[in-house]
Formats: structure tokens, C-alpha cells, sequence
């Protein structure tokens, strides 16, 4: 699977959104996690690379996905499925994680459908930020 793309047919010259994000945080794709998953800036905030991330997992961009998250818990690859439906995600709670922060938490929940079946995947992840870059270190324990 290539890792650089944003998902199945897409093609590079094009955003794999138009209108409302999908982190349904009420912005423009392209003024919110699109910028982050160009290139274009990085995320201030831990819940805004949280937001990305997620994001991400919606246009399948496996490859934005590697790239935030922390090269000491980082997999070597990661596969998406393309039949897992992304519906909606819900912040529930934040902890640090701000511009002038190194260490921040994220407790979300991101609902899905997959198969016919809804889900919940309920996770409070960890990150951190290195030379003013956050990353996705893991789910925190």
C-alpha cells in the first residue's frame, strides 16, 4: 500500500474534501486539517493534530498518519481498511497540550460504521511535541 496519497483514485492535484472538515470542527477542509495534511503547516495544538489524524483516517492518508506519529512508537507500516466509515468524533477532554506545551492528552471518541455494524472507538491519546512538532505517541496508560 502506498503510504503518500490520500486514499484509493485520488489524485495529488486534488483535496480529497471540498466544504465542511471532516473533524467537524465547523471550518473548510482546505482551512483546516487540509493544510496540515499538505504540508502547508503543522498542527499548534495536540487537539488539532488529534483532529488531523482523525481526518486522516477518513481520506485513508496512511501516509500523513505515519509522519505524525512519534518515531519511537511509530509502526513500520500501517494499513487502512477502505470499507471502515469514519461517521463522526467527539473531543470529550483535553489536557496541556498547547502551543507552549511539550506533552499533551486528547480523550475522544471517533464513531464508525463498518460492515453494517456502528462503533465507538474511545481512546484518550498521548503526544508530544519536538521542535515545535506535535506527534501521536500512543494511547495513554
Amino acid at each position: 500500500m502506498s503510504v503518500s496519497g490520500h486514499g484509493p483514485g485520488a489524485r495529488p492535484d486534488q483535496p480529497p474534501f471540498r466544504g465542511n472538515c471532516p473533524c467537524l470542527s465547523g471550518e473548510q477542509y482546505a482551512d483546516c486539517c487540509g493544510r496540515f495534511h499538505s504540508g502547508a503547516a503543522d498542527a499548534p495544538t495536540a487537539e488539532q493534530l488529534m483532529r488531523s489524524r482523525y481526518s486522516a483516517f477518513v481520506a485513508l492518508d496512511a501516509g500523513y498518519l505515519l509522519r505524525t506519529w512519534h518515531p519511537d512508537t511509530r509502526p513500520a507500516s500501517l494499513e487502512l481498511d477502505p470499507d471502515m466509515q469514519w461517521r463522526r468524533l467527539d473531543i470529550l477532554s483535553t489536557a496541556r497540550g498547547g502551543p507552549l506545551d511539550t506533552e499533551g492528552t486528547v480523550e475522544f471518541k471517533a464513531h464508525f460504521r463498518h460492515d453494517g455494524d456502528r462503533g465507538v472507538h474511545h481512546e484518550t491519546s498521548h503526544f508530544r511535541r519536538v521542535s515545535r512538532r506535535w506527534y501521536y505517541l500512543g494511547e495513554a496508560g
